[in-house]
């Protein structure tokens, strides 16, 4: 390479955390990197978290755009939008679009994200079943709302709840199907989980808890849903919101080493040289990671390491805060009741507020808040330092304004 010419970076894949990727990069070096980037969506970058509201009809696409395409243009960004990359010669350093064009890189990274997990059952493929990941699936269930009437939203996580209260405001008679007893089980108990089915029972969402989906009913388009018990329920509109897995495929056609995700190091470089990859395809120490915050933290690595700073991606402590439906909740950590652990918990059942916190050798192990979710981040905190609580257990189920040293300075100013 020539003195002062720049370094040629391909990025593949311009969603929340390829477009953080790039906003770091360009910090610690705007001058360095000749970037192209190829987006498989006929969009720029967005908030994909922000589809919710975009389905409910709170906001517009282009509200929820955070680096459009004026952005790319004023860094010098080559964006080619609608474009996948369907092959990389890693040997002589080339990628290949699904249009046959090439194009060469000094350094390739690759964040292709995750796709939605499709239940393998008959009539999957019919018209009218789709799944809640991107703008299209959110332009699809907007348009079918318009004539047509019953919705069958299959996964009663995170997702399946945003689409199915997404669909209700837009006119739609909406029952969610989900395999678990206990909604948003991996992020809830069975109290919390209880008390979310019934605010959004009184909210008009209908539920099929324990279900086991068999087929996908018929011809030309669907027409309902069919469960192992033997009911059906009909419906012209079938969401899928099942769960998300790595997208790997491009990766394993390369010839990266994949476990469940691309296999990365501290550095997020992947087993073939000058090949990087972060976000939701990644699987770091055996850990994948969803939620947007640890691949935020990839991002900054992977950027001061390209510029060559010392950095280390060391995995990430994990919470979920979230607002499903306006209604608050919390979890972090193994909230699960054990023999070797210890429970502190407050309910006002009234109110709709839950609160636990799992403690083990007097150190947070878990806790999960619904209705009320004051002091998350300092419950957070403490979990994440493991620090000792046993000077707050008395209080300690309220969160961070009953630490017995804001207690005993109030008192003092009282007394002052």
């Amino acid at each position: 390479m020539k003195q002062n010419e720049k370094q040629k970076l391909i990025l593949i894949g311009s969603g929340m955390v390829g477009a953080r990727f790039l906003e770091r990069l360009l910090k610690e070096a705007p001058d360095t990197f000749d970037i192209r980037v190829f987006n498989k969506e006929p969009n720029a970058a967005y908030n994909r978290i922000m589809l919710s509201p975009v389905l409910s009809g709170e906001l517009s696409v282009p509200e929820i755009m955070t680096h459009d395409y004026d952005w790319f243009k004023k860094h010098a960004i080559h964006l080619h939008t609608g474009t996948a990359i369907s092959e990389i010669d890693s040997r002589n350093k080339i990628v290949i679009t699904d249009l046959g064009a090439s194009y060469a890189y000094d350094t390739l990274i690759v964040a292709t994200g995750s796709v939605p997990f499709i239940i393998p059952v008959p009539g999957a493929e019919l018209p009218g079943l789709v799944s809640f990941r991107d703008i299209r699936d959110v332009n699809f269930m907007i348009d079918s709302a318009k004539d047509r009437q019953k919705a069958v939203v299959i996964g009663g996580g995170l997702l399946g709840l945003e689409a199915a209260n997404g669909l209700i405001s837009r006119g739609m008679d909406v029952t969610v199907v989900h395999r678990n007893e206990v909604l948003m089980n991996v992020q809830l108990d069975r109290v919390a989980g209880g008390l979310l089915k019934k605010s959004l029972e009184a909210k008009g969402m209908k539920f099929k808890m324990s279900a086991n989906t068999a087929e996908i009913l018929g011809s030309e388009q669907v027409s309902g849903v069919k469960f192992t018990d033997g009911s059906i329920i009909d419906a012209d509109l079938v969401v899928m919101a099942v769960g998300i897995k790595p997208n790997v495929s491009l990766g394993r056609r390369v010839g990266l080493e994949i476990n469940r995700g691309i296999l990365v190091n501290d550095q997020l470089q992947t087993s073939v040289n000058d090949i990087y990859a972060l976000g939701e395809c990644v699987e770091h120490q055996g850990q994948l990671y969803g939620l947007v915050a640890p691949l935020y933290e990839q991002a900054q690595v992977l950027a001061e390491h390209l510029v060559g700073k010392e950095a280390k991606y060391q995995g990430s402590a994990v919470s979920t805060k979230l607002k499903v439906t306006g209604i608050h909740l919390f979890s972090t950590g193994d909230f699960n009741d054990s023999p070797d652990t210890e429970s502190l918990v407050y309910k006002d059942l009234t109110q709709n507020i839950y609160r636990k916190i799992v403690l083990k050798n007097n150190r947070i192990k878990g806790a999960v808040m619904f209705g009320d979710i004051s002091s998350a981040n300092w419950i957070f905190k403490q979990l994440a330092e493991q620090n000792d609580m046993s000077a707050y257990r008395d209080t300690l189920v309220f969160g961070e304004g009953f630490e017995p040293s804001t207690i005993q300075n109030k008192q003092k100013e009282k007394v002052a």
